[in-house]
């Protein structure tokens, strides 16, 4: 403990919060077994198709005019309101 004259006392050196080990960013990885880099790639290849992360470079590798990103964006609304499936209203029964 180091001596603080400000405060009269004695305070820590350090606070254990500000030393926690930080997440990692969550990137993907693969571990490989025996050598075995062709079914490792397979898996890497698999993990990368299922984190659309070729999508996101893809879209962010040119930039889109407003006007393309409303017409993208009403398009996906229109496609997601042709496969929603039909809610039927059932009628309310009248009690006598």
């Amino acid at each position: 403990m180091a001596y603080n004259n400000r405060q009269g006392g004695f305070k820590k050196k350090f606070h254990k919060s500000k030393f926690k080990r930080r997440p990692s960013r969550g990137g993907l990885s693969v571990e490989v077994y025996n050598n075995n880099l062709e079914g490792a790639l397979k898996i890497f290849k698999r993990k990368v198709k299922d984190s659309k992360l070729f999508l996101d470079l893809k879209e962010k590798s040119y930039i889109k005019k407003p006007s393309e990103k409303r017409r993208e964006k009403k398009a996906n609304a229109k496609a997601r309101y042709r496969v929603r499936p039909e809610v039927s209203i059932k009628p309310k029964k009248i009690k006598k």
